[in-house]
């Protein structure tokens, strides 16, 4: 019985060559793009998945009250690392890591530039970062010692055993101490080098302010400790030990959840990459459907030719759950073949569709769930997209089928209709949400920063800058390549500090405003082109009482409540700022986000980057090897590298560009399987009907209209699945911009531009089939009348 299935199945394939093309096809389109997006979905879980104790392991946060809301971060005091250790007892180890620097290492007459962070001793044995050499216990024991990661230790060392090695770093050396493991891609710590943490402490720097949260730490738990019991210890430990000065509560995350459940509203988790991470996974799903609704639809199409071998195998006494297992056999092999195409369209595509979304995407093939859910697909799709024909075609009447009066073409269009319908309504949704995607990238990129971003870089302060750094700015200034210069604590385009413990004369006791920070030396109004409302620039040269002085943008005037902000004292412990001038806002982190209070300090806490106003009246390549070799002068052993502003900020897209990227290859995919579909129909319904459109012909009906006529029912369809489509899109990508405090208006063009490239779409598809059948022959189709 099972041969005869087989040989049944394999004689039905090859005898229509054409609609088997279409089917397997189809599906291979869908279910190679269905594992494509599993793979990308599999790194994305893979996130900080890969450490023996993950499931013990947790990021510090901390939720700060600010603006009527709760603000939660991954900064937290620094100080309270050993405090944790003391108070917990459910915790083992903790670990601060420091934020990441690009520093130039020296070896012999070699000179490497890579980024790093100083980490604690624990920090590497409580990952279980994998070692080439020496051991992760103690490796980071001695204050100047230095663990290294594969990659960098053969760039530094070549073959040399690095181990024991002096490194010099400016006028420090290090000491390697061990070798671990390249980091993968699929991990939140992307370093070339750790040095230990104790450098800092012997060397004075830790900070010991409880309300300045600027570090990062991880704490490991106990084998039977719960995160609830950790948290609660935790709670108040910030309040008490800064003595009221701040409400700022600590909590520990999971870190197998900070990739994916990195976005907090109100202090509670509010989604993140996972809100990205569904909608693909939905997109994935509707693909292979639309591939199985082709597989159902020319399936049933076909109906007719089949007819008679189900009429004539039920007079036989087929009974009809044999007929249904015939058929979802055919099924099962079309997916099986499809299948086996999709595996090869998908390890020809990983190249292209890694490098497109940035991951180092690879097929498990010695994985067996790899191979268990492949076979799932497989059998689920050819169920799927077999069971409708399989109960429809067994469902025959074998005198009405014999007969020949069976069915009616009219009653097989309602389920295709239907099918159509909804192929083309999904697709719609995905060309919508593209264009949607894409408006509010570009709405996003068009916003007016607040500065002029044109010819301003910014140079990090390294070396033996900063003992020359009076003497560069001097030389900078009358070179003729620079109009403008100055220090700031970090790049315009980030800030690594926030607080919300500053008070004012007249601020609210019961309700505190989160500041973000940031420190300059002066001149930045007219060197980062900012814009002043009222006051005046920082100048610590000519006001040497500016190292105190601060300047406020209008969020922060508004949320002070102020009427005369000009000389107004600003407490952030320890110290007072007086403010000397009110700036119009400007975009400082990300484009999508509504404006913040912002504080800019005069340099009391240290300069960190020279932002560079270029000479626009020279050639851009003149202005940078002037700086270039001014640099050189001061900070031989030193590259010279340098930023453009514009180019940093235009790093603010990237994510939202890959959804648009991702959105529009699987809508263009969609809407490619939809007019497989549709031009295997439009095949079927013009072989049919031959002798109505030959009839038609003799009694004078033209070509045009003939193909009108054929072309007309798809419009039909597609134009309905415009209307069901448009509001569905519609909610799918109001729900979606809500997530950006700074978005653009949902307008109605991209609603009219998918339906109308639809509709093209689909016309220009079945247009050549309806054209051919318009202009066959009539006697040909007669002839046997």
């Amino acid at each position: 019985m099972f041969k005869t299935f087989c040989k049944i199945a394999a004689r039905s394939l090859l005898r229509h060559r054409a609609f088997s093309v279409i089917n397997i096809c189809g599906l291979a389109i869908g279910m190679g793009s269905a594992l494509l997006i599993g793979l990308w979905i599999r790194h994305e879980f893979s996130y900080d998945r890969l450490y023996p104790k993950q499931d013990r392991l947790y990021q510090l946060m901390t939720t700060n009250p600010a603006n009527g809301k709760l603000w939660t971060g991954v900064p937290t005091a620094e100080i309270m690392h050993a405090y944790i250790l003391k108070d917990l007892p459910q915790v083992e180890a903790t670990a601060r890591l420091g934020w990441s620097d690009n520093i130039l290492f020296h070896y012999k007459d070699k000179d490497l530039k890579s980024y790093g962070a100083p980490a604690d001793p624990s920090f590497l044995s409580m990952f279980d970062f994998p070692m080439v050499e020496g051991k992760a216990e103690g490796a980071l024991d001695d204050p100047y010692s230095l663990v290294l990661t594969q990659h960098m230790a053969k760039g530094l060392f070549g073959s040399e055993d690095p181990m024991g090695k002096m490194v010099r770093v400016d006028d420090m050396s290090f000491k390697v101490t061990g070798v671990m493991k390249d980091l993968p891609d699929n991990t939140q710590f992307q370093f070339d080098w750790l040095n230990s943490y104790r450098l800092r402490e012997i060397k004075g720097y830790i900070d010991s302010d409880w309300t300045d949260v600027s570090n990062k730490a991880y704490v490991l738990l106990r084998p039977h400790a719960t995160e609830a019991s950790a948290n609660g210890r935790l709670k108040g430990m910030v309040a008490a030990y800064a003595h009221g000065k701040t409400a700022s509560e600590a909590f520990i995350y999971p870190m197998g959840r900070t990739h994916m459940y990195s976005d907090f509203e109100n202090g509670k988790p509010s989604g993140g990459r996972i809100v990205t991470v569904r909608i693909f996974a939905l997109i994935a799903g509707l693909i292979l459907l639309i591939a199985c609704i082709n597989f159902m639809n020319l399936s049933t199409a076909r109906s007719e030719r089949r007819a008679k071998e189900v009429g004539i195998r039920k007079s036989m006494g087929a009974k009809k759950a044999a007929l249904v297992t015939q058929f979802l056999g055919e099924s099962l092999l079309v997916s099986l073949l499809a299948g086996a195409l999709a595996l090869l369209l998908v390890q020809l595509s990983i190249p292209s569709f890694g490098a497109l979304t940035g991951k180092d995407l690879s097929m498990p093939y010695h994985s067996l769930p790899f191979w268990l859910c492949g076979l799932g697909l497989i059998l689920l799709t050819g169920l799927l997209a077999g069971s409708y024909p399989a109960f429809f075609l067994s469902a025959f009447r074998p005198v009405s089928v014999l007969k020949g009066t069976f069915i009616k073409i009219q009653g097989l269009a309602t389920p295709r209709k239907m099918l159509v319908v909804i192929q083309f309504t999904v697709a719609i949704v995905l060309i919508v949400s593209t264009l949607v995607i894409l408006r509010q990238v570009r709405y996003a990129q068009e916003r007016n920063t607040g500065y002029d971003q044109q010819n301003l870089i910014y140079v990090r302060i390294e070396g033996d800058m900063g003992q020359h750094y009076e003497a560069i700015r001097a030389d900078l200034l009358n070179s003729g390549a620079v109009s403008a210069i100055s220090g700031t604590g970090t790049p315009l385009t980030l800030t690594y500090s926030a607080g919300s413990h500053l008070t004012w004369p007249g601020s609210p006791a019961d309700e505190q405003v989160q500041f973000m920070r940031a420190s300059t030396d002066g001149n930045i109004v007219q060197s980062a082109g900012l814009k002043l409302v009222e006051g005046r620039d920082i100048d610590i040269r000519k006001y040497p009482s500016d190292s105190t002085a601060c300047l406020i943008n209008e969020a922060a005037l508004k949320a002070m409540g102020i009427q005369h902000p000009l000389g107004t004292p600003i407490f952030d412990d320890p110290l007072h700022w007086h403010v000397v001038g009110v700036i119009k806002d400007f975009v400082l982190n990300s484009p999508y986000e509504a404006i913040k209070p912002l504080i800019i300090k005069g340099p009391r806490y240290g300069i960190g980057v020279f932002h560079i106003r270029l000479n626009a009246r020279r050639p851009v390549g003149e202005d940078l090897a002037a700086i270039a070799k001014i640099l050189k002068t001061y900070n031989p052993s030193y590259p010279f590298e340098y930023h453009f502003v514009d180019e940093d900020y235009a790093r603010n897209f990237a994510n939202e560009q890959l959804t648009a990227k991702l959105a529009a290859l699987f809508a263009g995919l969609a809407i490619l399987i939809s007019c497989l579909g549709l031009f295997g129909l439009a095949t079927y319904i013009a072989e049919s009907r031959t002798k109505e459109i030959g009839i038609r012909k003799v009694l004078g009906a033209s070509a045009l209209k003939i193909a009108v006529l054929l072309s007309s029912s798809f419009a039909r369809l597609v134009l309905v699945s415009i209307m069901v489509a448009s509001p569905l899109a519609w909610y799918v990508m109001y729900r979606w911009l809500q997530g950006y405090a700074y978005r653009a208006p949902l307008t109605g063009w991209p609603f009219v531009l998918a339906g109308a490239g639809a509709l093209l779409i689909a016309l220009g598809t079945v247009s050549f089939q309806a054209i051919r059948a318009a202009m066959a022959n009539p006697v040909q189709s007669l002839r046997t009348e």
